[in-house]
């Protein structure tokens, strides 16, 4: 088990890069040059508040619980208090685990970018966690019988498409819902200031990606290096499957194939592909990349049909993927998958595809609901947006002193206030000339 423990210490690094610097680097390209600090600020800062919080009672809320019982919701936030009773020769997996709530909690912020008070995420992110994220881990990750969506349901969650993408993408939601719209959307068009950061971002989440999906291995019963091969080999494939199924669809509707559409493809296909990467055979793994690719590109442009102003695409990337990689386990999950059930497709039935839907339909209630009292909350008493003067002004000025670029050459305002040159190069037809985002 030497090479097993090696193994998981990398792929615990492999997810925290995803968040720092992949993650914010992906977002920061997206957002105007005057957002782009502000940004990855809020990926750094919920990394640092998420892991604390996590080693205090986050493992003891999703894990303290035997495999008899644990709790339908979470466990006792207090039985482990700061890891109390763990062995060291478990931290590795407690630090796994932490880096899954970090990313969870950062993939809201793209939702939020250019206006909401960097305050107001400071004090979001660590009620959020716990309210929301922490119990949804234990529904999911823990294993119990007690546990609500993969114990009592029954559904199949291999990596996070319900506690991860869903959650994150329900939360972004309803934060945009509340937060409203950013000044001038959607008439002027907010280009994304630096697509070179965000395909370097998309790459390094792809291969971050690989501790998320095959770190996520159950080693109980299991073959290891045939679980490893086949969580490998669908995280991949699904991946270049979705890619080409988001550019076909952009260029259908736009006409173009275009860098940010193969980036948003990227995530697209890895966000599916997390729940049923273990699930499904190659042509599954491929067949579920491509619908999400294909239906995640048509989603985003949701947003300006519906009038909600989600300034990455975080709700028509992580949400919309996320139930599309959770329901399709229904359809082509293999018995000789680790759930051990064949889905629709292969003679099982429809009982698969029931489990898997109710096990999306139960995350999205609970984190939309808890959501909206948090942000409900935040935004009676401190406020969440910020001065519309400072949101025209650049909230990195505005919130941290600082801009990303100062060049003195006339092609970006000293003050942040522009997108500049740059950004007049980078157009995305497929977004009306935003960017998708993880």
């Amino acid at each position: 088990m030497d090479g097993y423990y090696a193994f998981m210490l990398i792929a615990t690094a492999l997810v925290l890069m995803m968040t720092v610097p992949a993650l914010a680097l992906f977002y920061g390209g997206m957002t105007r040059s005057k957002s782009v600090l502000n940004m990855m600020m809020m990926s750094y800062v919920a990394a640092a508040i998420v892991g604390i919080l996590y080693v205090a009672i986050g493992w003891s809320m999703g894990w303290s619980g035997d495999a008899e019982s644990g709790g339908t919701f979470f466990a006792n936030p207090f039985d482990l208090f700061w890891l109390k009773d763990v062995p060291t020769d478990t931290y590795v997996f407690v630090m796994f685990q932490m880096t899954f709530a970090i990313i969870t909690c950062a993939l809201i912020s793209g939702a939020v970018a250019d206006r909401m008070k960097f305050s107001a995420w400071l004090v979001f992110v660590p009620i959020w966690a716990v309210v929301v994220y922490f119990p949804l881990a234990h529904m999911v990750f823990s294993c119990t019988a007690d546990s609500l969506i993969c114990g009592r349901i029954g559904a199949q969650d291999y990596a996070g498409g319900t506690a991860v993408h869903i959650n994150a993408g329900v939360a972004a939601l309803v934060l945009v819902l509340l937060l409203g719209k950013r000044t001038g959307w959607p008439k002027d068009k907010m280009r994304p200031h630096n697509l070179t950061l965000t395909m370097l971002g998309a790459g390094l989440l792809w291969f971050g990606w690989y501790g998320f999906n095959v770190g996520s291995i159950v080693v109980v019963d299991q073959d290891i290096p045939a679980e490893m091969g086949r969580t490998f080999a669908n995280t991949t494939l699904a991946t270049m499957a979705a890619i080409l199924g988001w550019l076909a669809v952009e260029r259908v509707l736009h006409g173009k194939a275009t860098s940010l559409g193969a980036a948003s493809g990227i995530v697209a296909g890895l966000v599916a592909i997390t729940p049923a990467a273990g699930a499904v055979d190659i042509s599954g793994a491929v067949a579920i990349g491509v619908i999400a690719g294909a239906v995640c590109a048509w989603a985003v442009g949701l947003k300006f049909r519906l009038g909600f102003d989600d300034s990455l695409d975080v709700v028509g990337v992580h949400l919309v993927g996320g139930i599309v990689g959770t329901v399709l386990i229904g359809v082509f999950s293999t018995a000789d998958g680790a759930g051990g059930v064949d889905g629709l497709l292969y003679g099982g039935g429809a009982d698969s595809l029931v489990d898997q839907t109710l096990g999306a339909l139960v995350a999205i209630a609970y984190s939309g609901v808890l959501t909206l009292v948090i942000g409900l909350a935040l935004k009676y008493t401190i406020g969440l947006r910020l001065d519309v003067d400072d949101e025209v002004g650049g909230i990195d000025l505005a919130e941290h002193g600082e801009n990303a670029y100062d060049l003195h050459s006339g092609s970006f305002s000293s003050a942040g206030g522009g997108t500049g040159v740059l950004a007049k190069s980078t157009t995305s037809p497929l977004t009306k000339n935003e960017g998708a985002s993880a």
